[in-house]
């Protein structure tokens, strides 16, 4: 809803609280967009900087939320987190690992969706969890083949 200065001042309290609404939205969308291009070029130049460095290329294992079983996948990449949770596969997607648990699964394997990653990789959660996405890669890119 595009108002003119006048018309806006017509408005109700719910017509000016619902147009403050969808502003600070489209701003938050605006935002997160420029976060996930950021986010994407951070991944793309982990995966030149593996491929330079000739990091070993691993089968994608994935693991439902308790954690008590592995689901293969088709996906080749590299875990960087030591958890094994996010994979940057070596299309350059990124990847969560955790998916939901079932039997089906369990015989024929899984086939994760692409995520958008975050340029604060565990934003939101306990403290001490959290860590930008550019130092999570580089230690990755440090440890070289020896990851947990």
């Amino acid at each position: 809803m595009v108002a003119s200065v006048g018309e806006e001042e017509s408005w109700t309290w719910s017509e000016r609280r619902r147009h403050a609404i969808e502003r600070h939205a489209a701003a938050h969308a605006q935002q997160r967009a420029a976060e996930v291009e950021q986010a994407r070029a951070l991944v793309a130049e982990f995966v030149r900087d593996a491929g330079y460095l000739g990091l070993a290329v691993v089968r994608l294992v994935a693991s439902p939320y308790n954690g008590k079983a592995k689901y293969y996948t088709r996906l080749r990449g590299w875990y960087v987190h030591p958890n094994r949770s996010l994979a940057v596969a070596t299309d350059g997607l990124f990847y969560r690992l955790i998916v939901p648990a079932s039997f089906r699964a369990r015989l024929l394997g899984v086939t994760p969706e692409p995520d958008d990653p975050p340029l604060i990789v565990g934003a939101g959660g306990r403290d001490g969890e959290s860590i930008p996405l550019r130092d999570l890669l580089r230690r990755r890119l440090g440890a070289a083949d020896i990851w947990p």
